[in-house]
């Protein structure tokens, strides 16, 4: 099953890239635990190695359970192919790798997870690719920082954790006039909820640790190729264009068309970086992929409510959420986000940084911990924890201020998160008393 408008995304998360197979008849995916597959002949061995027919070699490069998961995924994001990984960074890593070489260049967002900052900013510089970060709605900041060396424009669809949303047909627009990729991570933004490439990304990125698995069971990452990009015109492109040496001089972009890029990297990161994803996180993650529609109402309807009621309370300072009034992006963040810009939402207590962790430790219910779109909700302090690592101005810029709280807003009954929320606040009023 592909996607098409036959079928609408919580029938595709459902049952796109599986029948139950013809001699046990499993209605759900089976999990194929092995790591390597017995050939018909010597003959289609050989054919399997050099790329000339499909089908399993070793399951470091294809699983036939996570082969189910790339096919629904690619079919519900509305992609030509994807590919999953060990990790959401593992698929960014892979991504840049993929497209860059060492003297290479990339523009990226300045608002970003702080992990795939220290990406870009120091082991990606290691290896000679250099970052230049932007203000990523900033059309002239955009097109000036492009060189003749740059390889991709990489942003968040939202920012973690400032929420900016990333105005996607502008930024896909400049990328357009050069011929390079829109790289989005839209982790923030599940399938169900938001179309990046219906905006102009060629390329989408998932860490399938959040939303899509949803129970903080099972680690992944995907990539999802948009197949929209004619990598021949750029001339930036080499290994999508010219001959690959290891397979006899294919050309990934004459053989495989839209589908150029997820097979480079399936043929030559997945084989030499080795950062595959395991059959049992496939099924598990699979598991959550099935209920991701009915999840995210949840979510979105009660992010909007917890919102709405931290701005009536007397501790807070501030309330942070693209579907406010007064956020920056509310204009934008209409336009791609319909039904509601995601289930995160940040805010400030009275009292700073010590009310802050005051708050946080009062909770009952609620869960301090690294991790967003768990079915649970779960706060976190990005300065001392996630971003800690960023310089003061790459704070600001990533918009993050001492006493931000990070809030996964779970599906909990919003009565008993607001209870919660209550205990954490009457803490974090106390503290603040104190330094009075």
């Amino acid at each position: 099953m592909s996607k098409s408008s036959f079928y609408q995304p919580e029938t595709i998360a459902l049952h796109s890239g599986y029948a139950p197979e013809s001699e046990h008849g499993s209605r759900a995916v089976p999990i194929y635990q092995t790591t390597s597959y017995v050939f018909d002949s010597v003959d289609s061995a050989s054919s399997l190695f050099n790329v000339e027919q499909g089908g399993h070699i070793y399951s470091r490069i294809s699983n036939p359970t996570v082969a189910v998961l790339e096919q629904r995924l690619a079919a519900l994001q509305g992609g030509s192919g994807a590919i999953c990984t060990a990790s959401g960074m593992s698929a960014l890593f892979t991504t840049f790798i993929t497209l860059c070489s060492s003297g290479d260049h990339i523009v990226s967002a300045a608002q970003i997870y702080g992990s795939t900052a220290t990406l870009l900013r120091h082991t990606l510089k290691r290896l000679g690719i250099e970052t230049t970060f932007v203000s990523i709605n900033d059309p002239e900041a955009v097109a000036n920082a492009i060189q003749d060396n740059t390889k991709l424009v990489f942003c968040e669809s939202i920012g973690n954790p400032g929420l900016d949303v990333s105005d996607l047909p502008m930024i896909s627009e400049i990328c357009g006039q050069y011929l390079i990729p829109l790289v989005v991570d839209a982790t923030f933004a599940p399938p169900v909820i938001h179309d990046p490439f219906k905006y102009g990304a060629n390329v989408v990125v998932h860490s399938m640790t959040k939303w899509i698995a949803g129970h903080g069971t099972a680690i992944g990452g995907v990539i999802i190729d948009g197949g929209n990009l004619d990598w021949s015109k750029s001339g930036r492109f080499d290994q999508l264009t010219e001959p690959y040496e290891p397979f006899h001089g294919i050309r990934f972009w004459d053989e495989f068309g839209p589908n150029a890029l997820a097979m480079k990297i399936r043929a030559e990161s997945m084989r030499d970086l080795g950062a595959c994803l395991s059959p049992n996180n496939a099924f598990l993650i699979l598991q959550g992929l099935e209920t991701l529609s009915l999840r995210m109402d949840r979510h979105l309807s009660n992010t909007v409510a917890l919102a709405k009621w931290l701005l009536e309370q007397d501790d807070v300072a501030w309330v942070n959420h693209p579907d406010l009034p007064d956020h920056s992006s509310q204009k934008i963040a209409r336009e791609l986000f319909p039904d509601g810009a995601g289930s995160i939402l940040t805010f400030g207590v009275k009292g700073g940084r010590a009310a802050g962790a005051a708050f946080i430790d009062a909770l009952q219910i609620v869960s301090n911990l690294a991790n967003v779109g768990d079915s649970r909700t779960l706060v976190l302090h990005p300065g001392s924890t996630t971003h800690s690592r960023l310089s003061e101005q790459a704070m600001i810029d990533a918009g993050i201020s001492p006493d931000m709280i990070r809030v996964s807003v779970g599906l909990e009954n919003i009565k008993d998160l607001r209870a919660d929320f209550k205990l954490g606040l009457r803490a974090a009023a106390k503290q603040a008393s104190k330094g009075a």
